[in-house]
Order: structure tokens, then C-alpha cells, then sequence
């Protein structure tokens, strides 16, 4: 970590060269004098410059960017195919700037002002007014400074951040600058400190549950303040709204607060709450006001929840005293084609589709969320396992976090832990993962240690941490946490439970089965380091990393194993970087089915003076960058959702060059036996046998047509699936996700666009180029294809179809209303419209 010594240093050089001179807009924030406690958007009205360099005497102020944020400064590109495979190719590390003027009302001066960042990509030191306010070196913690003593009152105010990205500081795409929101928080000189509540339901039953709610105060007027304080509870609707007249009151209490800092506790009993689990989650939000000298000086507002969770060693989880078994996905923060920039429908959006699939949990792989994650999940009915860290004092990569561990690890912590305790959807606090310390005699204290911190905060979640190595679960390390993670270890749950009987277990990390969405190799290779060809792997779902295995393996051990919790699977989504098992020099993995296209490749590399990967993305998800279902989806969905009627054929039939060959058929289902049909002629059927999870005709010959097939439960017919060959591509179909958009500039309507023959039928192997047109109140963002080696900027308004699809995202403008009309062409394709409207 760059010393504050330095970077000050640096800043009194760069102000000598005339940096606070350089134009700006003049922001005026209107506050209304009536409120109590007001949390503004600081998004808006940003400069932004990218450079090493900044502190040249010949600055050219034209350069700056105007822009707003969240705001990711690497995911623009370029793609360069030099970058290391493991970060996405992304230029992400280096300096950045970012500088914003704003005036406050002289009326003002008696009021507190706080600058919250949700988070900066990395190392932030701020400045207000040319005075050094502080920072946050880990780029995904949260945090707040005091600006009150440095901000001018009726005159223009300039606030600078400094971030700098190191490289080789992230084993994935961590993205680069503001890339989460920031908020100007205005309150009185007496308040509610920041993350001032802490709510627990310690007793819940069917007629009361016993909320307690313990507040932190703060006094900064100088002198001592008398204050009244109470908490009133409101039910939330399914809107979030706050409900009219509060279900439940406590007792008022008077505090003498004779010094900066204090606390209250109150007790309210609610009758008949309503539960909040993953299918009817349901919400209360806990109103603090501070009152004197009978005037309201404080409000604030704390959502939460009423429930209760339990891990038992022998039987796995209790939500509400009910079993749940954890159907969970690892997520990276990033958001395909958006970046790391925070965007809530993008969030939303994917928590749909995991819960489509039956997913019921997601662990924050591997660092804290953005907050508005954990608010969509309370709302949502998703279940968290909240991470802290990838590393701690023993590193992975040159400049990751283990440089800041030591002096940093217990605030960092202490800030996610006080940040989250109040969702009820999280309910693990993982201290890391796949540390180096598990295998050290040191790594059971550390352990204990860190447990104790967040122990320290909220003793009321359990603590947890994922291993991947075989001996954590056996040398001590395991007793370090209150649940213990497996990551990848199947065949060593049942040892895991004889040894440590009294130690709750969970697989915090799974399978990491490796596909390309719509891609299928021949012949099949069984074997799981299999299914390698042009940069891509086959879609059979059979193939993996020597670490991982096909979700299918990992099923056996999660039902041969009735007392392990649950697992999340790695991952939920493809992600930028880490394009295993292309993720470094791949001399000895070029694997290409064309000898034509080997050779191409091979000449390509060989101009760039080294054998180089183009993979710019993952390939475990479940879904693709974009978001598109890979058939892997429908494993989980069979399995997580046994209640839902489906069924799910695969490889698509387009193979014109395989007339006569073999070409096998898989079927994931929720039935227990189906009968396949080519054209009309039975293939057989067959039946589940125990720990099977799907069926499989090896020994089908190709012949264009009809796959057909029908799915039985319990000898009765259950659901059915028809894959047919298609004609020739002849038109574009747009599909939006979302008609109907909020034209407040942050909105997104994810358009699915199709190459289909002319029944409408997906060719489920084109790769027509597309180019886009939008007209009305909107903008598209990014556009994308799912495909993990193609290099075209994000940004781009052309895409080649990827397998049949192709994605454009767009988004609204603020205050701007009316229709917004998408236009996509393709050269000997019929052109396709769609309109959507902003409101």
C-alpha cells in the first residue's frame, strides 16, 4: 500500500500546478431546512482524467471526462491481447482522478455533513478543499468522512479522490474507480452515528416476536445534549413502502449525553409478525428519532426482518425452525458487459434468473457486496453468505490484498459486519477463502481471531470460511469458524461429519464444471479434463478443472451426505477474467478441431511473439456473460425445483456434417425416467437409477428432424421437449426483457436478440453481424454475445450473433420520458424494431 506520506506529497505538487483552477459545473445541493436527516445522491456532475502522470505543470484541463457515477474506468477497454488472461483483459489498474464542485446553503453551518462511499477501486485518499480528509485502501469496503470542518458555506466547494489500482492486485476483473454510489448525508449536530442500529429478533413465535434494537449516538455540538429517543416499528408493503401507523412503539428514553459518543437500548414485542423467508419475505423498517428540547433533531430508518436461522451438524440449516437445504451460487461482483459499475435492475435481473432456477442463495465471492445486493435480496427472498476477504497476510498475487492485512483487516471487518448486520438475508459471515494460512500452525488462531471480531459485532450469525485444502477440515483450522466450508471436497464430507461431530458443514464452493454456451465437441470425451477445442469447451457438462468435477458428482456427495448444508456453486454467472483452462500460456492446451484453424491461431500467436490465451471471460457459469441460459441451468433447475414439471434436451440439432454419426442426447429432468423420439421413432427409455441426475442416449445417429422426448414421474406423463432442425437464418427477433422503463438514468432493459429461420425457430449456430440503431430517451449501454473470446469493446453498436444470440442493454436518461425504438440489421436478414417506453 502507497504511504498517506506519499500521496499528499503528491497532491501538494499536483495543486502547485494549477489543478483547482481546472473548470467545472458548479453543483448547488438543495437541502430542505424542514428535514431532519437527508441521504442525497452525490453521483451526479463528476470529472474523471486516467492518468499516471497527473501532476505535469502543462495539465490540459480539456482533458477531463465529464461523466456520472457509479463509474467503471476499465471496462471501456480497450481489449488488448497482451494483458494477463486472468483479469479480462481490462486495463484496471493505474491512477485516477475524480473532481466535483458543489455549493451548501449558508443557512448550513450548524448542520453535519458526511461523504459515504459504498466503493472505490482502490486505495481512495479524498481531499475537500485542498485539505486531506482520509481514504480506504480495500476497494470493496464501505465507508464515511466527516467533510463538515472543510466545506465553505455559500462558496464553491472542490472535492477530489485519488484511487489507485495496482496491478497483479486481483486474481479476477476487479474493475477501476467510483464503480459503486456515493451520498452526501446532511444531520443534525446530534444523530445517529453511522450504521448507528443494530436489530435482532431474538425471540420469534407465531403470536409475538421480541425485537431489540441498540443504538450508537453521536453528539458533535461541543457541549452536552439532553435527548429523547424512541423506535417505532412499521410493516413494509411489497413496494417497500412504509405502512401508515406503526405496529408497535417503545418506551421513550432520556439520555444524557455528556461526551461524543452513546448508546440506547430499546425492547418491542410485535404481534403476530409476519415471517420473513426466501418464498414470502417479508419486511419492517424500525424508526429511531432522537428529540430536543422537544424538537425532532434525528430519524432514521433501519429495514429488517423477523426470523430465525440455526445450522446443525447433523441436519444441515433451519430457516424459521424449517429445513431448507442451500441451493447457492458463487457470484463475482461484475456485471458482464456493465462492468463493475453498480446498477440495480442489472442485480435484479440476475437474481430473477437465479431464482428461476431454483437457487435460494448466493455467496459474495470473494469480497463484501454492494449494498444494494443485500437490499434486493431482503426484498427478494436470497439468501447470503457475506465474504470478507480472498487473502490474508499470505498472498496469491503481488499486490492483493495481503499488503494491507495487517494494519487493515479488523476495520475492514468491523465495516462489513456493521455495514449488513441488519438484513435478514445474510446469515453467513465468511472470513476467506482458500486462504494460505490453512495449513499453517498459525492458521487456527488467525481463525478464532477474525471469528472473534465479527463475534464481537453480531453474534448471531454464525461465522464460516471456505477451504480448499484436505487437511483444514482435520488440523485444527476447522474449529477456528462456527460452520465449516469445503470447497470442492465431496469425498470428504463423510469423514468431515465422523470427526467433527459438533462442527455444522457446508460445500462453500462447488463443482466448477467448465462450458461455452451452445458449443458441442465430438467425439464426447468422457473423461472431465475433456471437451477443449478453439478456445471454447463443450457443453455437455462434463468437464472441469483437475480441482472441480460436473455438478452431477457433487449432487452424489450432497445426498449421500444429508448433513452438509447445502452448496454454492461456482458460479452463478460467467465473469470477466479467469478464463480457466485458458488462463495462462496454453502451449500445451491447443486443442483445436480444425487443423485450418489451429494453424490460423498458431500464426496469430506466434506474430505476437508468444503463445498467448484470447479468452477474456469464465466459463464456469451457469448462465453466460450475458446472462443466457447454458443447458448446465437445467441440471440445477431439475434438481433444486424437483416440484416443477420440465424437461431439457440437449445438444441443439443443427449438424448437417454428421448424417449417420453418433452423436449423443442428454436429458436434464425433474421426472424420474423419459422415452426419446428421432422423427417419431423410439431410442428408448429409460429409467433414473439412484444418484443419477440425467439421462443419456450415447448411441443416437444423426438424421435431421425432430428430437422429441417425454418425461415420466411416478409412472405418470410429467413434462416433454422438442429440439428440430432448423431452416436457414431469415430474420431478427428483439425480445426486451422490460417494456416499461423508469426514465431516471440508472433503468435497463435487457434486449435478447435472435437469428431465427422462418418458423421462429432459434438457429442455434449463426453468427450473423448485427449493428444497432436506438432513437428516444435512451442510450445503449453495451452490447454483447456471451462469447469468452470475442474482443469487440462493449461498447460497440455491432456484434456477431454468438450461437443463435446476441444481447444489447439499454438504459433511460434522466428525466427524459417517451418511447425509446431499438433497430437491429443483419445483411440478407429481415430487419426487426421494438419499441419501449420510458416513464
Amino acid at each position: 500500500m502507497k504511504s498517506l506520506f506519499f500521496t499528499t506529497l503528491f497532491l501538494l505538487i499536483f495543486q502547485s500546478s494549477g489543478y483547482l483552477s481546472a473548470k467545472s459545473t458548479d453543483v448547488v445541493i438543495l437541502t430542505d431546512q424542514s428535514s431532519v436527516r437527508e441521504r442525497l445522491s452525490f453521483n451526479n456532475d463528476w470529472f474523471f482524467l486516467k492518468n499516471d502522470q497527473i501532476a505535469q505543470p502543462d495539465l490540459n484541463d480539456v482533458n477531463w471526462k465529464h461523466l456520472n457515477l457509479p463509474h467503471d474506468w476499465a471496462i471501456e477497454g480497450p481489449f488488448v491481447q497482451e494483458y494477463p488472461g486472468n483479469t479480462g483483459k481490462r486495463p484496471y489498474w493505474g491512477i485516477g482522478w475524480y473532481r466535483k464542485s458543489f455549493s451548501l446553503s449558508k443557512k448550513d453551518r450548524n448542520s453535519q455533513f458526511y461523504l459515504d462511499m459504498d466503493g472505490a477501486m482502490s486505495h481512495s485518499t479524498v481531499w475537500l478543499n485542498g485539505k486531506l480528509l482520509g481514504g480506504w485502501p480495500y476497494g470493496y469496503t464501505s465507508f464515511r468522512l466527516d467533510l463538515t470542518s472543510q466545506l465553505n458555506f455559500g462558496k464553491k466547494n472542490e472535492l477530489i479522490v485519488r484511487l489507485e489500482n495496482p496491478d497483479e492486485s486481483s486474481r479476477w476483473y476487479p474493475g477501476g474507480g467510483i464503480y459503486r454510489n456515493v451520498w452526501l448525508v446532511k444531520t443534525s449536530k446530534v444523530h445517529i452515528g453511522h450504521w448507528g442500529t443494530y436489530v435482532t429478533t431474538p425471540i420469534v413465535e407465531k403470536q409475538s416476536a421480541t425485537v431489540h434494537v441498540n443504538i450508537q449516538m453521536e453528539n458533535q455540538s461541543g457541549s452536552n445534549a439532553k435527548v429523547l429517543a424512541k423506535t417505532q416499528v412499521y410493516e413494509l408493503s411489497k413496494d417497500g413502502r412504509k405502512r401508515n401507523q406503526p405496529i408497535a412503539v417503545s418506551n421513550s428514553q432520556l439520555i444524557e449525553m455528556n461526551g461524543v459518543n452513546d448508546s440506547a437500548h430499546f425492547e418491542i414485542v410485535v404481534t403476530n409478525p409476519k415471517i420473513w423467508d426466501v418464498r414470502t419475505p417479508n419486511l419492517y423498517v424500525a424508526v429511531t428519532s432522537l428529540e430536543q428540547s422537544g424538537k425532532i433533531v434525528d430519524r432514521y430508518e433501519t429495514i429488517f426482518g423477523i426470523r430465525t436461522i440455526k445450522f446443525d451438524p447433523d441436519k444441515g440449516f433451519f430457516l424459521n425452525g424449517e429445513h431448507l437445504k442451500i441451493n447457492g451460487v458463487c457470484n463475482h461482483h461484475d456485471l458482464g458487459a456493465l462492468g463493475t459499475a453498480v446498477n440495480t435492475r442489472a442485480l435484479e435481473r440476475q437474481i430473477e434468473l437465479l431464482k428461476e432456477m431454483g437457487c435460494n442463495a448466493i455467496r459474495t465471492s470473494h469480497n463484501p457486496p454492494a449494498p444494494e445486493l443485500l437490499e434486493l435480496c431482503d426484498k427478494m427472498g436470497m439468501l447470503i453468505m457475506d465474504e470478507a476477504f480472498d487473502c490474508w497476510a499470505g498472498g496469491k498475487t503481488k499486490n492483493d490484498y495481503h499488503l494491507d492485512y495487517a494494519l487493515w483487516h479488523e476495520k475492514d471487518l468491523r465495516a462489513m459486519v456493521r455495514r449488513d448486520r441488519n438484513h435478514p438475508c445474510v446469515i453467513l459471515w465468511s472470513i476467506g477463502n482458500e486462504v494460505q494460512e490453512q495449513g499453517k500452525p498459525n492458521g487456527p488462531e488467525v481463525a478464532a481471531g477474525l471469528s472473534e471480531i465479527i463475534r464481537s459485532e453480531d453474534p448471531t450469525r454464525p461465522t464460516s470460511v471456505g477451504c480448499n485444502n484436505s487437511n483444514a477440515g482435520f488440523n485444527g483450522f476447522q474449529k477456528g469458524v462456527d460452520v465449516f466450508g469445503y470447497n470442492y471436497k465431496p469425498g470428504l464430507y463423510e469423514k468431515f461429519h465422523t470427526t467433527n461431530p459438533e462442527i455444522p458443514l457446508i460445500g462453500s464452493e462447488t463443482s466448477s464444471c467448465i462450458s461455452t454456451r451452445g458449443e458441442y465437441f465430438f467425439p464426447v470425451d468422457p473423461a472431465k479434463s475433456g471437451g477443449k477445442a478453439n478456445f471454447q469447451m463443450s457443453s455437455y457438462d462434463l468437464y472441469a478443472p483437475g480441482w472441480g468435477s460436473s455438478p452431477d458428482f457433487e449432487f452424489v456427495g450432497q445426498d449421500k451426505n444429508p448433513h452438509v448444508a447445502g452448496e454454492f456453486v461456482w458460479t452463478g454467472f460467467d465473469y470477466l477474467g479467469e478464463p480457466t483452462p485458458y488462463n495462462k500460456d496454453v502451449t500445451n492446451l491447443l486443442n483445436f478441431s480444425n487443423p485450418e484453424d489451429k494453424a490460423k491461431m498458431e500464426k496469430e500467436l506466434k506474430e505476437l511473439g508468444k503463445i498467448a490465451v484470447p479468452s477474456r471471460s469464465s466459463y464456469f457459469g451457469i448462465m453466460d456473460l450475458c446472462g443466457f441460459k447454458k443447458d448446465r441451468f437445467y441440471s440445477y433447475q431439475s434438481k433444486w425445483r424437483p416440484d416443477f414439471p420440465m424437461a431439457h434436451l440437449f445438444p441443439h440439432w443443427n449438424w448437417s456434417d454428421r448424417i449417420g454419426q453418433i452423436t449423443p442426447v442428454h436429458l436434464y429432468t425433474s421426472g424420474d425416467e423419459a422415452e426419446l423420439f428421432l422423427n417419431g421413432v423410439s431410442q428408448g427409455r429409460k429409467k433414473k437409477e439412484p444418484f443419477q441426475y440425467r439421462l443419456q442416449w450415447d448411441s443416437v445417429c444423426y438424421q435431421p428432424g425432430e428430437l422429441k422426448v417425454i418425461a415420466y414421474k411416478n409412472g405418470e406423463k410429467w413434462a416433454e421437449n422438442v429440439v428440430k432442425t432448423t431452416g436457414q437464418a431469415f430474420k431478427i427477433q428483439l425480445s426486451p426483457d422490460r417494456n416499461e422503463l423508469m426514465a431516471d438514468g440508472s433503468d435497463l432493459s435487457y434486449v435478447t436478440i435472435s437469428i431465427t429461420d422462418k418458423e421462429g425457430l432459434t438457429v442455434p449456430n449463426a453468427k450473423n453481424r448485427l449493428t444497432f440503431e436506438l432513437t428516444g430517451p435512451g442510450e445503449i449501454v453495451a452490447v454483447d454475445n456471451g462469447d469468452p473470446t470475442c474482443h469487440e469493446s462493449f461498447q460497440s453498436k455491432e456484434r456477431n450473433a454468438f450461437n443463435g444470440l446476441c444481447l444489447v442493454i439499454i438504459r433511460t436518461k434522466a428525466g427524459q420520458s417517451g418511447n425509446i425504438v431499438l433497430k437491429a440489421q443483419s445483411a440478407g436478414l429481415k430487419d426487426a424494431v421494438i419499441q419501449m417506453i420510458a416513464k
